[in-house]
């Protein structure tokens, strides 16, 4: 079997883990994930090992579902004991530095009085040293700007951290990404490689482009063992569906989640990629029906539900480049996607509102992205404007309507657009869910709950639909698809306040002859 030519099985995932903890880019990003380790993940760690029975009862509450809890039985309570000594040793660098960046900031808050402050760096941890800039902003407020280019070139950063996981999708769901670390397990091949490894990119290619076993052990460095097991994930025939390229005119193709795949003839582009694998589930396209290569992937904000690296490391070497926002360039709660993506061996274009990038027969128009951040200082996000095959097709991800405004210096700016896909997750989870590592000060619950990861409401979606005067209207699913639950943790039903709020929006658009749908599994437009 070693020459024999080979593929890639259709339902093989991949699990990226930063110390056995799922990666996200608050996980990834060196100042958002030494924040998340020492703040979030040894914490949650330590809760574990004190009650490993309240966390298994509570991960398998329904009314709890999304909460930090981790889902390890209670016999492996040693292996979880293991990881945090671990990580106390080995990442050491990691958590003085996120306790330096809470010193900094209470030596900024406590001595920045508007007048010079120059005096103060000395005073900062010397963790910090030659990787922050003291600035005001224009109302006198005080605050450290990350260098964070430099950052990735300090102890604050570490591949070592890095190691994927490979194994069948079995269609069970998996432990919460957000809460749960991943232990050892016979039926996963483990490969402690840093993401970047071109091993990974040949191993994922193999489901476009057969292989051999020789090949991907040499590539992937694995013993006899791993080449085993990884030989089993292999077959000799690829699974990929007959109609994943078209002939003629224009098509998009609803993933789930708020992923599309927009193609002509010439080109593909696939809007913040979140993937099934189970090609037998036969209610969604997955991974087989990706076209062979595509020229954009585009991202449109931070999210782990929009910045996907379990689906991101299967597309390497298969992807022309990944257009993603740029961000304010140094603010905690507002890592750089591009920096972050570079270092993973991506071929990256940072953009900007209305920079344009074409692709073979279309192009791409960055456009604005209002809201849905918890009103934190976040930049790195955007929503697009793709016109191909004769069509504008605007994608609003979780762009809020809260300043309808916004979408008329769009359509003025661009025209009318013939398809429009909007969020409407209207009541999302509070600052503190997503953001809690991030914050060096507590902030009390009532004001954490007034600040929710929110879309529009059918009022605002409206609004965006009247500004925009696009044709057609269609709704993301909220993480209701059956195989995100491990990175969604949501739970809906007719009388959800979402659903309603999407009843009503589709309502007003009948009303108005406005073709409309909540989109969910699957769904193709051609022309």
């Amino acid at each position: 079997m070693a020459d024999e030519q080979l593929f890639l099985r259709s339902k093989v995932i991949v699990e990226p883990l930063v110390d056995r903890f799922f990666a996200w880019p608050h996980t990834l990003a060196p100042v958002q994930a030494a924040m998340n380790l020492a703040f979030l993940q040894v914490p949650l760690l330590e809760s574990y090992l004190q009650s490993p029975q309240v966390h298994v009862a509570a991960s398998n509450n329904p009314e709890l579902r999304g909460g930090y809890f981790i889902n390890i039985p209670e016999s492996r309570a040693d292996e979880v004991r293991d990881l945090l000594a671990a990580i106390r040793r080995d990442r050491a660098d990691m958590l003085r530095f996120a306790d330096a960046i809470v010193a900094g900031q209470e030596i900024l808050r406590a001595s920045s009085t508007g007048f010079d402050l120059s005096p103060l760096y000395p005073k900062l941890p010397a963790e910090l040293g030659g990787l922050v800039e003291l600035a005001y902003d224009t109302d006198n407020q005080a605050q450290l700007r990350f260098m964070e280019p430099i950052v990735y070139k300090s102890d604050a950063y570490s591949e070592a951290r890095q190691s994927v996981q490979l194994s069948f999708e079995t269609g069970v769901e998996r432990p919460f990404i957000l809460s749960t670390p991943r232990l050892t397990s016979p039926d996963v091949l483990e490969l402690d490689i840093p993401f970047r490894h071109p091993g990974l990119e040949e191993l994922f290619k193999a489901r476009v482009r057969p292989t051999t076993l020789r090949h991907l052990r040499e590539a992937l460095e694995l013993n006899d063992a791993q080449a085993a097991q990884l030989s089993g994930m292999l077959s000799d025939r690829p699974s990929l569906a007959p109609d994943r390229h078209i002939e003629a005119g224009g098509r998009v193709r609803y993933f789930g989640h708020a992923c599309l795949v927009l193609q002509t003839p010439e080109a593909a582009i696939v809007t913040d990629p979140f993937i099934s694998a189970d090609s037998t589930a036969g209610d969604r396209y997955t991974l087989d029906d990706l076209p062979d290569y595509i020229d954009l992937v585009l991202i449109t904000h931070g999210h782990q539900d929009h910045i996907v690296l379990e689906t991101l490391l299967q597309l390497r070497g298969r992807v022309g480049t990944v257009v993603v926002p740029r961000s304010s360039r140094g603010n905690l709660c507002d890592p750089s996607m591009g920096l972050m993506l570079r270092h993973q061996g991506f071929p990256v274009l940072e953009v900007d509102d209305f920079d344009e990038v074409p692709f073979p027969g279309g192009k791409v128009t960055a456009t604005p992205f209002l809201g849905e951040h918890c009103d934190l200082d976040i930049r790195a996000k955007s929503t697009y404007w793709a016109e191909l095959a004769g069509r504008k097709v605007f994608i609003g991800a979780d762009s809020s309507g809260i300043d309808p405004s916004l979408y008329r210096y769009i359509k003025g700016h661009l025209g009318t657009a013939d398809l429009a896909f909007l969020g409407m997750e209207c009541d999302g989870a509070p600052l503190s869910w997503l953001y809690q590592a991030l914050l060096t000060i507590p902030i009390p619950k009532k004001m954490s709950d007034s600040r929710k990861l929110s879309g529009s409401n059918a009022e605002q979606a409206a609004a965006i639909m009247t500004e925009l005067g696009a044709k057609e209207a269609y709704i993301y699913a909220m993480g209701e698809e059956d195989w995100l639950g491990h990175v969604m943790a949501t739970t809906y039903n007719e009388d959800t306040y979402q659903i309603k709020q999407i009843d009503e929006f589709l309502t007003w658009c009948a009303d108005r002859d406005i073709k409309a749908g909540h989109l969910f599994k699957q769904q193709e437009w051609r022309w």
